[in-house]
């Protein structure tokens, strides 16, 4: 007869279960702090049941060995669609045929068990979600903005989508005034969007806009470009915060950011990157607004002051959500949002810090509040580790499982990995 798992072990023969499922003798870093001790973590359905210092039981049974329990990671800032390979409905069919689910098994691999998309085909990635939440596909909880919204010939329409006129129409929304910016975010909002993404860096041109070079590590050369304007940007953000929606804007420079939140939006995607943040009331408008700044180092840290600048805000005290702009092409799915967070404590970040933004923080950017946090009530997406993730940041690569809804997604020790 077969023998069950290391990992987990059948209690039935211990008495009465109480729990589905016990994580025991684990230390736990509950998505803000390490706790001091060791905890049984007990879990019922889909939810955190318990975290307690006494022994409990359940009908399946970890043994965490004092490993560490935390919760599983979010990365808020991904693409899951190949820009470069779906330029069609053929394409895009094969992409979702063949691609994108070994995509999706990447990043619980990794121990992400939420990601957000913040700019793929609106119709592509809520009938993807959909699949996700109905059990029909697997992988990660998904978030989704669907399409971001720029300006009239603005990125990434014709930097990244030049060439590729069908994705184009499906991947961005563009707008050049005032009502035609609201009307895609109501659509969005219809369609039961999670939040709305605007790019402020990259519009047509109006009167009085300063021009500027957009630079990125894939357009060395620069794309001459204008910043959208503040009332276009206002007016998407109004509109979205009218439907309930937290709103976040592209930005790379300072004028951006600050044009962003001063038109009160909830968060900067990317930051400030391509220059200096040398604007220390810049900061103070982050801490006033109750900003979200999301750095994405795996794509950024090319630019020289990427990590300075996160370094800034972070000892400044604004909120930081992990976010790695993964996107097909470069890198690999989940692998690369683990690197992120190595990135982020080469800024400057402490391990805690890095683990709160993946967690806590990164529940707060997507207003998810049943996520990100090792506490009863909650969702029940958690990681067990076999080193100290709060010592060592890449602690988080020795993962032993990964539980994403309360079932176990992930079973490494089970593989012998």
């Amino acid at each position: 007869m077969p023998q069950e798992p290391e990992a987990i072990v059948n209690a039935e023969a211990r008495g009465p279960a109480t729990y589905d499922l016990v994580i025991r003798r684990a230390h736990v870093f509950d998505g803000h702090q390490a706790l001091p001790g060791l905890y049984d973590v007990a879990v019922d359905g889909g939810e955190i049941a318990s975290v307690s210092a006494e022994p409990l039981q359940g009908t399946q049974e970890v043994d965490a060995a004092e490993g560490w329990v935390m919760p599983g990671l979010t990365d808020t800032h991904v693409h899951l669609y190949d820009v470069h390979a779906v330029s069609g409905p053929d394409s895009l069919r094969a992409f979702e045929e063949h691609e994108l689910p070994r995509k999706l098994g990447l990043f619980l691999d990794h121990g992400i068990t939420t990601v957000k998309s913040v700019g793929d085909p609106t119709d592509g990635i809520l009938d993807t979600r959909s699949k996700i939440a109905s059990g029909a596909l697997s992988g990660p909880r998904l978030l989704a903005t669907g399409c971001g919204i720029t300006g009239r010939d603005g990125h990434p329409a014709t930097t990244v989508f030049g060439d590729n006129p069908w994705a184009r129409e499906r991947f961005t929304g563009e707008v050049d005034s005032v009502r035609q910016m609201r009307d895609p975010v109501h659509h969005l909002a219809d369609r039961e969007v999670d939040a709305i993404k605007l790019l402020s860096e990259g519009a047509c041109a109006h009167s009085g806009g300063p021009r500027y070079l957009w630079r990125n590590p894939a357009f060395p050369d620069g794309v001459e470009l204008v910043r959208l304007p503040p009332d276009l940007l206002r007016a998407g953000i109004e509109a979205g915060h009218e439907r309930g929606l937290r709103v976040t804007v592209h930005t790379t420079q300072q004028a951006a950011a600050r044009e962003a939140i001063e038109a009160g939006a909830d968060g900067l995607e990317h930051g400030v990157t391509v220059e200096p943040l040398a604007d220390h009331s810049l900061i103070d408008l982050m801490l006033e607004h109750g900003i979200t700044y999301t750095p994405t180092l795996w794509i950024d840290d090319a630019h020289p002051d990427a990590r300075g600048n996160l370094g800034k805000v972070a000892r400044a005290g604004v909120h930081i959500a992990l976010g790695s702009d993964t996107f097909s092409g470069r890198g690999l799915f989940g692998a690369n949002t683990v690197e992120e967070a190595e990135l982020m404590v080469a800024a400057g970040m402490t391990p805690a810090q890095v683990l709160a933004a993946g967690t806590s923080g990164a529940s707060r950017q997507c207003v998810r509040p049943d996520l990100g946090t090792v506490a009863p009530g909650k969702r029940a997406d958690l990681l067990v580790l076999n080193a100290d993730p709060t010592a060592d940041i890449g602690s988080i690569r020795d993962l032993g499982m990964v539980i994403l809804n309360g079932e176990v997604a992930v079973d490494k020790r089970r593989l012998g990995l």
